[in-house]
């Protein structure tokens, strides 16, 4: 073993440690999104510094400042929040990062692709990844909720919900990009999106290119029995279980 007492090997604990606190932030995040607290900082695009105790009055009828603003300093050091100090007084505001959970003139906001991401069964499966080593034949996941984790979804509503709208979250602003600058669905008469959840892809390529007369969504059945039916040309919702 090196020296202990060499700068690398103290680099090399705190990294570690770092490491196995990980859970933190997004814990934290999942926190700030359950709690609104984008939005409440946002206010329709003031994004105003604020005390810990200012947002929790736009979010709560009570609570504790103190341990909100705790979240509100760790999340600060990971770039998700500004922090002034202000006659003493701590107040934060949102940064680029922070702004990606806001929710947006459409409803849309990367904060449910945050709280998807640490719902019950999933955080559940987790600690059961080493058995995917000792036992590849059954996945944590299964593990933990006794079946996969589409059937899982595929009977609970809220949890489909919550998926469909994380994944317009994040998809919507890629494919605004993308038709920024890509012509390739020019000539396209017919377009398939396979796991197209909500739809929102589609409906946006076929808004943007008027050759695209047919549209199918490929998803399973309850993901589409809940996507929005289009006003634009000929849109086709095929359900199939994937393989």
């Amino acid at each position: 073993m090196e020296d202990e007492s060499r700068e690398s090997r103290n680099k090399a604990r705190l990294a570690i440690m770092e490491l196995a606190n990980m859970i933190s932030v997004p814990m934290s995040l999942n926190a700030i999104c359950r709690l609104n607290v984008p939005d409440a900082i946002w206010q329709g695009g003031s994004n105003s510094p604020l005390s810990a105790s200012q947002i929790l009055a736009r979010v709560l009828p009570s609570g504790d400042p103190e341990n909100l603003q705790r979240i509100l300093r760790m999340l600060t050091s990971y770039g998700v929040f500004d922090e002034q100090l202000t006659d003493s007084e701590r107040k934060y505001s949102l940064t680029e990062i922070g702004k990606t959970l806001v929710t947006d003139a459409e409803g849309l906001s990367y904060a449910p692709y945050v709280l998807q991401h640490h719902q019950d069964a999933l955080m559940g499966a987790w600690p059961l990844v080493h058995e995917a080593v000792v036992d590849p034949a059954c996945e944590p996941f299964v593990k933990a909720n006794g079946e996969p984790a589409y059937d899982y979804y595929g009977k609970r509503s809220e949890m489909n919900t919550l998926m469909q709208s994380a994944m317009s979250g994040v998809s919507v602003p890629f494919v605004k990009a993308l038709l920024d600058g890509y012509d390739g669905f020019e000539g396209v008469q017919r377009l398939v999106d396979v796991g197209g959840s909500a739809g929102d892809c589609l409906r946006m390529i076929l808004r943007k290119h008027p050759n695209v007369l047919e549209g199918i969504n490929f998803d399973l059945p309850e993901v589409v029995a809940k996507a929005p039916r289009f006003l634009v040309r000929v849109v086709i919702v095929f359900v199939h279980y994937f393989l």
